[in-house]
C-alpha cells in the first residue's frame, strides 16, 4: 500500500508541482490504465498506446509547475492525453503523406533511369550490330525501324526512292536475322520491336 494511498487529488497535484517523484509515479499509476485505455481508443494501436502513454506522463512531469490545482486534474489528465493523441495522427497522417511522395518520386525516377539506361544498352547493341550493313542501309534502317519514319518520309529524308527505302530494310533485316542466328545475342523483344 502507498504511503499516498490517504492523500486527495489536491495533495498529490501539490507535491508533483513541487517536484516530488514518488507521488507523482503514485499518481501515474492510479491513472496509467485510464489513460491506455482512452489512448488504445484513440489511435488503435496497443505499442503507440504505450509509446504515447510514456509522452503524455513526460508532459505532465515537465509541465508541472503550470499545473492549476483548482482545476481538476482527471480532466487535464484526459485533455493532455486526447491532445497528444491527435498530435500522433497528424503527425503520422504527415508522414505517410511524405513517405508516399517520396515513393512516388523515386519510383519515377527510377523507372525513368531505367528505361533511359535500357534504351541506351539497346542502342549500343543495335550499333554494333548495324555495324556490318552500308552506311545509307543503316541509315535507312535506323530511321525506319527505330525513329518511326514511314518510308516516304526516309525517301524524302535521304534523297532516294521509296524502292531503294524497302531495299535497305529487307537488306538490314536479313542481315540481322543473320546475325541473331548466328548470335542469339539481341533480347527477344527487341527483334520483335525491330520486325513490327
Amino acid at each position: 500500500m502507498s504511503k499516498f494511498s490517504q492523500y486527495t487529488e489536491e495533495q498529490l497535484v501539490g507535491l508533483i508541482r513541487e517536484g516530488d517523484a514518488a507521488a507523482f509515479t503514485a499518481m501515474y499509476d492510479k491513472y496509467k490504465e485510464r489513460l491506455a485505455v482512452r489512448l488504445l481508443q484513440l489511435v488503435r494501436n496497443e505499442a503507440y498506446a504505450e509509446e504515447l502513454l510514456q509522452d503524455v506522463f513526460m508532459k505532465i512531469w515537465e509541465g508541472r509547475a503550470q499545473i492549476n490545482p483548482d482545476l481538476s486534474f482527471k480532466a487535464y489528465l484526459y485533455r493532455i492525453t486526447t491532445n497528444v493523441a491527435f498530435n500522433f495522427m497528424k503527425r503520422a497522417s504527415k508522414e505517410r503523406g511524405i513517405l508516399a511522395q517520396i515513393i512516388q518520386s523515386s519510383t519515377e525516377l527510377y523507372n525513368h533511369i531505367e528505361a533511359d539506361l535500357l534504351r541506351k544498352e539497346n542502342q549500343r547493341l543495335i550499333d554494333r550490330v548495324l555495324t556490318g550493313l552500308s552506311a545509307q542501309c543503316r541509315q535507312v534502317f535506323v530511321a525506319v525501324k527505330l525513329d518511326g519514319l514511314s518510308h516516304n518520309e526516309a525517301a524524302e529524308r535521304f534523297g532516294i526512292s521509296t524502292h531503294t527505302v524497302n531495299n535497305h530494310l529487307q537488306k538490314g533485316t536479313r542481315y540481322l536475322k543473320g546475325y541473331l542466328k548466328s548470335s542469339g545475342e539481341l533480347p527477344l523483344l527487341l527483334v520483335l520491336y525491330l520486325f513490327s
